[in-house]
């Protein structure tokens, strides 16, 4: 059975996230709450934890794994390219649902950089997630907590039954609300590319824009 510790939702902090950054940075994978399903956390810089997390996931396909950040200023460790069409948007949406794809300018393991050196990463809206990432002092992984093929999970039990020891950690911050995942911008050309629909509607990415 997987270990499972309880975390505030509203005022996370104290015991349950110095255990869930020590299992990451023990290259261990700890699945949390987001804003919308439970996602799965690696430290993206360890190739073996990268490779752990795709197989937990059985996932086979050459997509890379997303990365959130606890704000803007964690990114830099990633030597980002920003537009600035980039930074308006993560102005704009960020803490939020909004994923941005930007091209970076550090090695990363495969799995996580994507074509043409790009990452895909956000600042996202919950607080518990955020936190996560502030007490691994750096960004993670952000996919969702289910093998593929399955429908993402909203609940703490769904994951543990789905997960079980394929896991490392449970941080429990209870049911998440569900609905659209991320909205996903690509920002390395002249102009934004939607990527993947989602909560942020893509009107309103292009009105952003325009203002």
């Amino acid at each position: 059975m997987v270990e499972r510790v309880s975390v505030d939702a509203d005022r996370p902090s104290g015991a349950a996230l110095v255990r869930a950054a020590a299992a990451i940075r023990a290259g261990g994978i700890v699945a949390y709450p987001t804003e919308t399903y439970y996602g799965l956390a690696v430290d993206p810089c360890q190739p073996a934890a990268v490779a752990g997390l795709r197989s937990a996931k059985d996932r086979t396909a050459a997509s890379p794994f997303p990365l959130i950040a606890a704000d803007v200023d964690q990114l830099a460790v990633l030597r980002l390219e920003w537009s600035d069409q980039g930074r308006r948007l993560a102005r704009r949406f960020w803490p939020g649902p909004l994923t941005l794809v930007l091209r970076a300018g550090v090695a990363m393991p495969e799995g996580v950089l994507g074509p043409g050196s790009t990452l895909a990463v956000r600042v996202p809206g919950c607080r518990v997630a955020r936190a996560l990432a502030r007490a691994v002092d750096g960004p993670v992984t952000s996919t969702s907590a289910n093998r593929s093929g399955h429908p993402p999970i909203v609940s703490p039990d769904d994951v543990a039954a789905a997960m079980g020891t394929r896991i490392d950690l449970l941080l429990d911050g209870g049911t998440t609300p569900g609905g659209q995942a991320s909205t996903v911008v690509d920002v390395t050309g002249e102009a934004p590319r939607l990527v993947r629909a989602g909560l942020v509607a893509w009107a309103r990415v292009l009105e952003s824009l325009e203002a």
